[in-house]
């Protein structure tokens, strides 16, 4: 099962918190830490991570905290997650070696590539100014009186 890391996912919420509060100026990893309830000592390793790559600038002082260096526009989800965990590899055999003990006989070595190849490309697709929770649609049918199915959003 393909699953974020949980500095993955507390890198992407405070890349959003930054983005959502850029015009507040800097933010805190406190304030970002008590927003979201994630442990202050590991989101200030992980803003260190994003500060390290560029995304994310530092700022020392009174008003100090972290600010986006970029328009969150132009920041992927792969950026983030991958200045955290590294380069992203569903399997083993898709890597920068690429070789395992299974290499001449196996047989979805490349399916496997283009899977991964595809989940690269969606999180590149995906910017941090676009993530937002969705509501919920739900589909409710109405068999009483055979009306077609109504869609319900739920805030």
């Amino acid at each position: 099962m393909l699953k974020l890391t949980k500095k993955a996912d507390y890198g992407l919420m405070a890349m959003k918190h930054l983005a959502e509060h850029a015009d507040r100026g800097a933010c805190s990893a406190k304030d970002v830490a008590e927003a979201y309830g994630i442990p202050q000592e590991a989101l200030a390793k992980i803003l260190q991570r994003l500060a390290k790559v560029g995304l994310i600038r530092s700022q020392h002082g009174i008003n100090g905290g972290y600010t986006l260096t970029r328009d969150p526009r132009m920041i992927s989800a792969f950026e983030v997650i991958k200045a955290i965990d590294g380069p992203l590899f569903i399997t083993s055999c898709v890597t920068v070696r690429g070789e395992c003990g299974q290499s001449d006989r196996c047989t979805i070595r490349e399916p496997l590539r283009k899977v991964n190849e595809s989940i690269e490309q969606v999180l590149k697709n995906i910017k941090i100014s676009q993530m937002k929770e969705e509501p919920e649609v739900l589909h409710v049918s109405k068999q009483e009186n055979k009306k077609p199915t109504e869609l319900v959003t739920i805030s």
